[in-house]
């Protein structure tokens, strides 16, 4: 079912610049805020970014305290702890 392409992008997003990235989380933000889910927001953060730590940065930079403490709140069991590892 899946290939060689199944990283995400991982690959391409490797090539970007800061800039790039930044530009791209931010529009996935906006795209949290317009419904997608919380747990695809932090797996594609993470892949941009390049790596958990840095998707925490950037998660804190575009999302607000209140923002990141709902979507924390909204999950449970395994994506809630999940959640919480990237916004807390």
């Amino acid at each position: 079912m899946l290939n060689d392409n199944n990283d995400l992008g991982a690959a391409l997003f490797k090539t970007w610049t800061e800039k790039e990235r930044s530009d791209e989380i931010e529009k996935l933000v906006q795209g949290f805020r317009n419904g997608v889910p919380i747990g695809i927001l932090c797996k594609m953060v993470e892949t941009i970014a390049g790596s958990k730590k840095k998707a925490k940065k950037y998660l804190t930079h575009f999302m607000t305290e209140d923002e990141r403490k709902a979507a924390i709140e909204s999950e449970s069991g395994a994506m809630g702890l999940i959640v919480k590892s990237f916004l807390s």
